[in-house]
């Protein structure tokens, strides 16, 4: 091999590195938060936050991977940095998928938070991942279905603490909203389940067996 043919390989290959980018801190963080090592996302999460072309997304992976943690832990702490850190995030900045993930962190702050007694925490987390729900299509297929799951749960823990007779019109719409899912993706676990969690709560014990 000719030196120049050797100087211009070498050339070729220092360019490609070169284009080659670094994940930013943001990527890494996401990363760390999919993995549940919520430390690390919190650490780069705060890293990103720092950029301001990063900083909006970045909030949203810093609370969440807060209130993750909190739910390890149930460190007081951790719940009030999350709620605080939403409070302060420009909304405009953030794209699609973004804004879902925000709705995501809002009703999971409200589900988590026991302060309060004989609240309506489990409605009000409900509203929020309903809205969710509204565009999920840009989650990807387990994001959707953890979502579902969450929003469902939570008007599950709602029902829990009404009367029997408010019961049943929150398990129809848990039904309904199954049936619906169920006909997007046949294959959807949280779906299933509250497909036939909801049909034994408004008695319909044959389909509850059946689903």
């Amino acid at each position: 091999m000719s030196i120049l043919k050797a100087l211009a390989i070498t050339g070729v290959s220092f360019c490609l590195m070169a284009q080659a980018k670094v994940p930013d801190a943001l990527t890494q963080a996401r990363e760390f938060y999919n993995l549940e090592k919520y430390d690390d996302a919190i650490r780069l999460a705060r890293e990103a936050r720092t950029v301001p072309a990063l900083e909006p997304a970045a909030t949203i992976v810093f609370a969440r991977a807060h209130l993750e943690r909190f739910r390890q832990t149930s460190q007081a702490p951790d719940l009030d940095i999350a709620r605080n850190a939403m409070k302060a995030i420009n909304v405009a900045a953030l794209n699609a998928r973004e804004r879902v993930e925000l709705l995501v962190a809002l009703g999971t702050s409200l589900y988590l938070d026991e302060s309060y007694e004989l609240d309506d925490r489990f409605s009000a987390a409900a509203e929020q991942f309903e809205l969710a729900l509204a565009h999920a299509d840009v989650l990807d297929r387990a994001s959707r279905d953890q979502l579902f799951d969450w929003w469902a749960g939570s008007l599950d823990r709602q029902a829990q603490q009404g009367s029997e007779g408010a019961r049943r019109p929150i398990y129809e719409r848990i039904l309904q909203r199954s049936e619906i899912e169920l006909a997007a993706d046949a294959y959807s676990a949280a779906a299933s389940y509250w497909l036939s969690a909801s049909a034994r709560g408004v008695n319909d014990l044959t389909r509850a067996m059946g689903a």
